[in-house]
Parts: structure tokens; C-alpha cells; sequence
């Protein structure tokens, strides 16, 4: 895919698309734009564009200390989903795990994501957990890498 650029957000516009993906997949948990500058203090982020299309968004949590676990979350526009675009911000955000250390890699999918659930049982991912956070009525599944 010859027109995908993948990129770290580094101004309000960039993460200002990496919020737009985050919210259009994870409707039941809208983020700020300060909350998003704040989550790339602490975790690394891209944003993907083809051509000039944005497309997608990745996240990826560095390991605790404490048990070298790593979260990375990939996420798709609808439209632009089935192309090859979430395989390369799955295996580029996999990548940045384990440059970091990472033994053990998670990643979090909204129980209504079907096609998000599909993708990382496609990739090894095995459920470990759902529950839901204070406010929400949608069931969040943490899922390992096995």
C-alpha cells in the first residue's frame, strides 16, 4: 500500500485526527483534546493517512515495570477497514512493544467492536477479561496475546 503514511502526531491538526479516529471507534469514551496531548506524554501514538485520507490510529501503552506487559490498540475507520491498513499499525505498534522491553502484549476492544474482536482473535489475542467502566454500558474486553 504505496500511499499509506503512518506518523506520529506532533501538532493540534495531527492529533486533533488521531482523536477523531479514537472517538468514531470508541464512541462510549470521547476524549479532549488536552486528553489526548496528555496521552501522548505517555504512550506512543500514530496516526495513518492514504494519501490524504485519514484512515486509522494506533496506541501503544509502554510496559509496567512490574510485569513488562504492553498494550497496543489499532483502530480503523469503517470505510477503510479489509485493506491491510490495521495489519500495519498492529505490527508497527507490536514492534514498538517489544523495542521497549515488552514480554507480554494486551490489547482492548469495546465488546460492540465485532470487527476489532475478530482482528485480534485473528492475530493470537485470547479473551482474559471484560468489564465496564463507571458510566458505560458497553463491555470492554481485554484481550493477550497467546
Amino acid at each position: 500500500m504505496s500511499d499509506l503514511r503512518i506518523q506520529q502526531p506532533h501538532d493540534d491538526v495531527t492529533l486533533g485526527d488521531w482523536q477523531y479516529v479514537h472517538n468514531m471507534i470508541i464512541p462510549t469514551h470521547l476524549l479532549s483534546l488536552d486528553e489526548v496531548r496528555e496521552r501522548a506524554q505517555r504512550h506512543h501514538l500514530e496516526v495513518a493517512y492514504l494519501g490524504d485520507a485519514l484512515v486509522g490510529c494506533s496506541t501503544v501503552r509502554p510496559p509496567s515495570d512490574d510485569t513488562r506487559t504492553a498494550t497496543v490498540i489499532a483502530r480503523v475507520l469503517a470505510p477503510h477497514r479489509g485493506q491491510g491498513i490495521g495489519e500495519e499499525l498492529y505490527a508497527r505498534g507490536l514492534k514498538r512493544a517489544r523495542e521497549w522491553g515488552a514480554k507480554v502484549i494486551e490489547t482492548v476492544v469495546l465488546s460492540s467492536n465485532e470487527g476489532g474482536l475478530r482482528f485480534a482473535c485473528k492475530h493470537g489475542f485470547v479473551e482474559i477479561e471484560r468489564y465496564l467502566l463507571p458510566g458505560d454500558t458497553v463491555l470492554w474486553i481485554d484481550l493477550r496475546l497467546s
